[in-house]
């Protein structure tokens, strides 16, 4: 299985980071490959749905997510069905202070992919392009993050 893993710190109160990435939509601003997220149903918590579209490769793939883990300022884990390649994201909070007393969150951001079927020619594939994406998202995901 294939997967990529960055973590990212920055200068702002878990409660608001928490708030942002439990939303998925916010995806669209913060995921340089997606297109759209639109939640289908749900709160948020286990069990909520969303709709993802992404640009990789030039081509754009709809992925069905679902929430399966949700520990309010810890974590949100979703699994992902497109179809060819399920997907598990898990994203961990910590919260921490810098020398001066200034909250701090690190986020750790971790995507697995499992190609099915035929797709799972392309497995051996997946390492370079995912660091490529990998750098790209945390890069984006700071910055989003630091503006808060």
């Amino acid at each position: 299985m294939a997967s990529v893993e960055r973590t990212i710190t920055v200068s702002q109160p878990i409660g608001k980071v928490w708030a942002y990435l439990s939303d998925f939509t916010t995806t669209e601003e913060w995921d340089p490959p997606t297109v759209s997220t639109v939640r289908r149903s749900g709160d948020g918590g286990v069990g909520t749905t969303y709709s993802n579209v992404s640009k990789f490769l030039g081509h754009e793939t709809e992925t069905q997510y679902v929430v399966t883990e949700h520990d309010v300022g810890r974590l949100i884990q979703l699994e992902g069905d497109a179809g060819s390649v399920k997907v598990l994201d898990t994203i961990t909070f910590e919260e921490s202070t810098d020398d001066t007393g200034i909250g701090r969150t690190s986020v750790t951001y971790r995507s697995e992919f499992q190609p099915v079927g035929a797709a799972r020619v392309v497995e051996p594939l997946l390492p370079p392009m995912l660091k490529i994406l990998g750098d790209k998202v945390a890069a984006s995901l700071e910055e989003h993050l630091q503006a808060l």
